[in-house]
């Protein structure tokens, strides 16, 4: 018998701020000027939700530790000058929160700092404070569960009534790794057909989302 939802967990980049719009073309363009040239497909294929350790060591392996360093430093640089420059929350997530009643929390690739400043120039992080999990707190990122099984851990809820929100393929298969289902969002970056799979269910607005989690 499957468990009613008792915990939504939103991944942060791509579901609750429209960063990945700003992080794909800097990655291109960080390939081309280091010695990578990559599609903006391939981008989407080896970083996009991954941990910053993961892309790290991908590149490092491609271009050695010292190039992949300044790779991250570039990228960090720029990825917060162009958030500060203009960063909204995803088109109808605002609206999609405010109708959900169930807990919340939030599980990202992304650095507690990241997390931060995106959050905070979109005005969510006070709206999650306090229940907010990177992929620095655990052993292995997306897609390895380690991080979503944290979160319920944190949370006190039992993996079987979570249900997780993301919109890349590492969430997606994380989420099964950990016995969650899981709502994929295809109004961003990533094809719906990157997103189906087993507990999967792939919607492309967010003001479908509450909806969607209201029949479980």
């Amino acid at each position: 018998m499957i468990k009613p939802i008792e915990l939504v967990i939103f991944d942060c980049d791509g579901v609750l701020v429209d960063t990945e719009r700003i992080a794909l073309p800097l990655q291109v363009a960080l390939g081309a000027e280091l010695g990578w040239p990559l599609t903006e497909e391939e981008v989407m294929d080896r970083f996009m939700g991954r941990s910053s350790a993961s892309i790290h060591k991908d590149i490092a392996g491609r271009l050695g530790d010292e190039t992949a360093g300044l790779w991250r430093e570039l990228f960090e640089r720029r990825h917060r000058e162009a958030v500060d420059a203009g960063l909204s929350a995803v088109e109808g997530l605002p609206q999609a929160l405010g109708t959900i009643t169930l807990p919340t929390c939030v599980a990202s690739s992304g650095s507690h700092e990241k997390m931060r400043h995106t959050l905070g120039r979109t005005g969510l992080y006070e709206h999650f404070e306090g229940r907010i999990y990177s992929a620095t707190e655990v052993s292995r990122g997306k897609p390895a569960p380690d991080l979503f099984l944290y979160a319920a851990q944190r949370m006190g809820i039992d993996p079987a009534a979570c249900a997780v929100v993301e919109d890349s393929r590492p969430g997606v298969e994380a989420a099964r790794a950990a016995g969650m289902r899981s709502f994929g969002y295809a109004g961003g970056l990533t094809p719906a057909e990157r997103l189906e799979g087993a507990g999967t269910v792939v919607f492309h607005d967010m003001r479908e989302l509450p909806g969607l989690i209201a029949s479980g």
